[in-house]
């Protein structure tokens, strides 16, 4: 019996990545170091063979560009792809644009490392009139209009939003044995990893998710989680 697997990245290093900036929903590009990384995943991805019945990622390209670049490395870009804001990135807020040390000088160590890493510390919110909210970006309209746009997210609320997408649109479609590679952010990554290995909020503000490697999930004939590994 073939083993059931899914595979799970985080898109390449952004331009804010290298900045060491609060990214959050801000929509910035790779870098050129991301790019490359992307696409040396799918030159690996590509040496072992895989292949993928559907695609995942959110509505932030970097993610969607790292997918787009994997895609193309295994020739497999006619494939289709499912784009969600339920993974996107943690919205940081009004820290969004900001460098760490930006921040760390501002308010110190010890906050800037709650906001970062806290499992229910939630940044100060993105006020409405913000250029920067997303409430004025045409992707998130509906969204808005519904009153779920979030201003600002803990890690706790990131999880609670990724959890029901995973549950009716991604899980039904691996219990159908089909081959599934999501490229998302290295929170909303985290939520995924939090709900398949049962981790508590200690071990999942410890856990780090570097960018650009592909995370090989394998599950059991009855779709439980047997055991997880990064590719390279």
């Amino acid at each position: 019996m073939s083993i059931i697997k899914l595979v799970l990245m985080r898109h390449g290093r952004s331009i804010w990545n290298d900045q060491d900036r609060f990214t959050g929903w801000t929509d910035i590009e790779l870098s050129e170091k991301g790019e490359k990384e992307v696409k040396y995943a799918g030159e690996v991805l590509r040496s072992f063979g895989y292949l993928f019945d559907f695609a995942y990622t959110s509505l932030l390209k970097r993610a969607i560009h790292s997918l787009w670049i994997l895609l193309q490395e295994i020739d497999q870009s006619w494939i289709p792809i499912e784009k969600s804001w339920r993974l996107n990135e943690r919205h940081y807020g009004a820290l969004q644009g900001f460098s760490k040390n930006e921040i760390k000088t501002k308010y110190g160590s010890a906050q800037l490392k709650e906001w970062r890493r806290g499992f229910l510390s939630i940044p100060p919110k993105l006020n409405t009139n913000d250029i920067r909210f997303p409430g004025n970006d045409p992707r998130y309209l509906r969204l808005k209009l519904s009153g779920q746009l979030p201003t600002t997210e803990s890690l706790k609320s990131t999880i609670d939003r990724i959890i029901p997408y995973w549950k009716k649109k991604i899980f039904p479609k691996l219990k159908n044995k089909n081959k599934l590679i999501i490229v998302a952010h290295g929170n909303s990554i985290r939520a995924i990893m939090k709900l398949l290995d049962n981790l508590d909020e200690k071990q999942i503000t410890q856990l780090n998710v570097p960018t650009g490697v592909p995370l090989i999930y394998e599950f059991d004939k009855n779709v439980c989680p047997k055991k997880h590994y990064f590719l390279f």
